[in-house]
């Protein structure tokens, strides 16, 4: 069934399939409020390497696919090498700059990860930052011992493709019908869709309302204290 607005009240999971046994979580946008740092990031190699800025939506618009594919779309022109080059401008700015915005956690995560944890749902991590990048974020949130498992684009291929997903199925061995997948972009739910697992839309991440509804998620939520409330539902 298509979701056409947010937080709306669409069964999760298929009838007939069980309690949910495993929640994966995009991370950039969806947990934590990364976005602007990540264009600020973007917009800083750009100049390094002497490209022109592209413009805040088609910058949104690449958030979700691993660096360097998002690279060789935002910059067809340049060869693998000079993908390469600019993607590890970004990594380091990401990683380093102590001029970039931000990432805090978004309001309501710890209380929503601590509920599920609290009713034994397992957690994931499907993300497409790097390894490095993922680790780090979670040593500073606190929030990596909430997770059982978690995948980079350093260990599958990148969103919108279903390695992730899978991957994740097979370690925590969770069918598929019972696991779902929460996400801010348009990659998230195409993952899910390929690895045919369920998905939520939040609309508060990178890419808009109407960008996630034409993907037919199962529901779209606007923040974290939306999905709590769908989550918790019997």
């Amino acid at each position: 069934m298509k979701a056409t607005g947010t937080d709306t009240q669409v069964a999760l999971l298929p009838p007939d399939t069980g309690e949910l046994r495993l929640v994966v979580f995009d991370w950039d946008g969806t947990l934590m409020d990364s976005p602007r740092r990540i264009i600020h990031c973007l917009r800083r190699a750009a100049r390094e390497h002497g490209l022109p800025e592209r413009e805040e939506s088609a910058l949104r618009g690449i958030i979700g696919l691993g660096v360097q594919a998002a690279v060789r779309q935002l910059h067809p022109e340049l060869d693998d090498a000079g993908i390469q080059a600019f993607a590890a401008s970004y990594r380091q700015c990401y990683l380093e700059a102590t001029d970039a915005p931000d990432e805090p956690l978004y309001a309501g995560v710890e209380a929503l990860l601590e509920d599920l944890d609290r009713r034994e749902i397992l957690l994931a991590v499907a993300t497409s930052k790097s390894r490095a990048g993922l680790d780090r974020t979670l040593a500073a949130s606190g929030l990596g011992p909430r997770f059982v498992a978690t995948v980079t684009s350093d260990e599958q291929p990148s969103k919108p493709g279903p390695a992730m997903l899978e991957d994740l199925l097979r370690r925590t061995g969770v069918a598929r019908e019972r696991a779902l997948m929460v996400g801010d972009s348009i990659y998230d739910l195409q993952m899910a869709r390929a690895a045919g697992v369920r998905a939520v839309g939040i609309t508060h991440g990178a890419h808009s309302d109407a960008r996630l509804a034409a993907e037919e998620p199962a529901a779209l939520v606007p923040d974290i204290p939306a999905l709590h409330r769908r989550l918790m539902e019997p």
